[in-house]
């Protein structure tokens, strides 16, 4: 039985991000996030052909059965800013604590094959692979966290609704691995009503995340808006510093808010002092806050 999501109220959270001496940890900066590293992986697995179709497993030592997070990169799904190298550092945080971890890598918009359809269909791809290597590495997919971090959150937060998307679509998947738990690090998730904010942070044209209409998809966001393949069954946890200005605390409150009307969970944590990537750093402060809501999310008692 899950444990009940901690007292979150912004305000009570600005202690735990108190550096040594009182004084508040300086965000990190984009370099800073480019410069993250961690221990190498268990195992890699292709779930494609091409050179980006692949998965790392982070596995904890000892015997399972092992809690899972499927952790997605963010970078504006562009290769310009680095990506799976860098969750490294929180992937072996979440390892020492006894959560595997499937470190999910993608074609992004500008290599070829991504992009709509591609970028979905690997996240599909990924997911079944991870659902077919579960038992040999004693892995509870029955325990199951996807945390994405920028455009990983948009990822994340598609893939719970993933069993909405209708069966004349490119990206329906029969059966999907189901995912119910959901975090959001400064997610870009909901295409249709965050297109400006996409446009000026990451500068990403929709038709390049979404495609194109056609006579037979005459709405390129009925496959690919996370906050239209709701109410889907799942809760989500938007978790945003408050200094992102890539993906500032209001498109997370809005989203949240969309959530909720629909019918799903969804609740939003501020980090107090965090810029849009000490959301996905293990060295960073807010990491404190982070690691709970991960725990709790798997039902980890502590």
């Amino acid at each position: 039985m899950k444990t009940a999501l901690p007292n979150l109220a912004p305000a009570l959270l600005v202690p735990a991000l108190l550096a040594s001496g009182g004084a508040v940890a300086a965000p990190m900066t984009l370099a800073d996030y480019l410069a993250l590293s961690g221990p190498p992986p268990s195992a890699t697995f292709a779930y494609g052909s091409a050179p980006s179709q692949f998965a790392e497993l982070f596995r904890p030592a000892g015997p399972g059965p092992f809690p899972v997070v499927v952790l997605v990169h963010g970078g504006c799904w562009t290769v310009e800013y680095g990506g799976i190298s860098q969750m490294h550092n929180v992937a072996g945080a979440l390892a020492a604590r006894g959560i595997a971890v499937w470190n999910v890598e993608y074609r992004r918009a500008d290599e070829e094959g991504g992009g709509y359809p591609g970028t979905y269909l690997d996240m599909n791809a990924a997911l079944d692979k991870l659902a077919a290597e579960a038992p040999a590495h004693q892995l509870d997919t029955s325990r199951i966290v996807a945390l994405g971090h920028s455009a990983g959150g948009q990822l994340v937060q598609w893939i719970a609704g993933r069993s909405r998307i209708a069966a004349s679509s490119p990206l329906f998947q029969p059966s999907p691995l189901p995912v119910r738990e959901v975090i959001s690090l400064g997610g870009l998730a909901d295409l249709r009503n965050e297109q400006a904010l996409i446009k000026t942070s990451c500068g990403r044209e929709l038709a390049q995340l979404a495609g194109r209409p056609s006579a037979s998809r005459p709405d390129i966001f009925a496959d690919t808006n996370a906050a239209e393949l709701m109410p889907n069954g799942s809760r989500t946890l938007l978790v945003t510093g408050e200094l992102d200005t890539i993906s500032p605390p209001r498109a997370a409150h809005d989203y949240a808010a969309r959530a909720r009307a629909a019918g799903d969970r969804a609740e939003v944590v501020i980090l107090p002092g965090a810029s849009h990537y000490d959301e996905i750093a293990a060295s960073s402060p807010a990491w404190k806050l982070i690691l709970p809501l991960i725990e709790n999310a798997l039902g980890m008692a502590r």
